[in-house]
């Protein structure tokens, strides 16, 4: 770990309060026990969180359902008051929030009012964004809103390679404003956000990570991360998967097929202490349903204590301990593929 990643991880720490950090040791205890008895038990509540801003996205991506326009879901941004009212039910527990889940988070008009009311709750913040709206003046509220961490997809570092991925982008819109970025946190001599490149494999830009490192270095960002995509069709093979066994979540099999690396044992940690909500009040169990297919409440009709431990949710948690295989939003997990650096 680098300088700014130990200081990094000890704000995150610093978030915690002696309630956040014995809810911690419940969810984590509750989570083992469920492993070790096959039986689905629950204590505490989320540790993490990502809310949904938003699904809309200015780009096009190949393998995202905003970019392809693909939901089966309702679509829209969420209402700022119901935002405060999911915090104000939740903070004393929750340590990290992660404004994500689809979409572009910059496109709801309020984002920067959201991070800025959670920081002021003592929570960790996150966002992850394609910095095509990180102009000055969104750049310095980024900062002044006390947002902890900051993800830049970038995944290329000429036009011609970014666009394949990153369909409808402008890579100088991006290196742009993860300059801005940068210069306001000197500027108003902040420590945050963390800022750190997100570099999305593919085979058409695998041959650009040693790049990558350098262009991050020159600008001043925190760092570089290395993610592997996710394809959706990737029995048969697949163009964007890449070449460098290290960077992809599929191994190629001596008849020419692909295979999932992750063994998908019946446990996943998700479960336990991090679920999404949507931008309309749907609780589900992870960020691999980005449709929204297994619901297991809705805070407009229900508080999330309620859904949190209801029957529902675990029946959802029992089915993955008896037979993870068996459920689709787990067959493309990368959970146990994950790449940092």
């Amino acid at each position: 770990m680098n300088r700014a990643e130990w200081q990094d991880a000890l704000r995150f720490l610093k978030k915690g309060t002696p309630r956040r950090y014995l809810n911690a040791a419940r969810v984590l205890g509750s989570y083992y026990l469920s492993k070790w008895t096959h039986r689905p038990i629950q204590w505490g509540f989320p540790i993490a969180l990502s809310v949904e801003p938003t699904t809309a996205c200015n780009l096009r991506c190949p393998e995202c359902p905003s970019g392809l326009r693909a939901f089966t879901r309702a679509t829209g941004k969420i209402n700022p008051a119901f935002f405060r009212q999911i915090i104000d039910e939740l903070h004393q527990d929750l340590w990290y929030l992660i404004f994500y889940f689809q979409g572009e988070p910059y496109l709801h008009p309020q984002l920067l009012d959201m991070v800025a009311y959670a920081h002021q709750k003592g929570i960790y913040t996150a966002t992850s964004t394609n910095a095509h709206f990180l102009d000055t003046s969104h750049a310095r509220q980024t900062v002044e809103s006390g947002l902890d961490r900051l993800i830049i997809s970038i995944d290329g570092t000429t036009q011609d390679v970014y666009q394949q991925y990153r369909r409808a982008g402008q890579l100088e819109k991006v290196l742009a404003g993860a300059r801005e970025i940068v210069r306001w946190k000197r500027e108003l001599h902040s420590p945050t956000p963390y800022v750190f490149f997100q570099f999305l494999v593919v085979k058409p830009n695998q041959h650009q990570i040693p790049e990558i490192k350098r262009l991050a270095k020159e600008i001043g960002v925190d760092g570089v991360r290395f993610k592997t995509a996710q394809i959706y069709d990737y029995q048969n093979g697949n163009p964007l998967i890449p070449d460098l066994d290290h960077y992809s979540r599929y191994k190629k099999m001596p008849d020419g097929s692909y295979r999932l690396k992750n063994k998908l044992s019946n446990h996943c940690w998700k479960l336990w202490h991090s679920p999404v909500i949507t931008w309309d009040g749907w609780v589900v169990p992870c960020c691999f349903d980005k449709d929204a297919s297994h619901k297991m409440g809705n805070l407009k009709e229900q508080s999330f204590r309620k859904i949190w431990h209801n029957e529902q949710y675990s029946h959802f948690r029992q089915q993955l301990l008896k037979g993870r295989r068996h459920i689709d939003i787990c067959q493309n997990c990368s959970e146990g593929t994950r790449v940092w650096g």
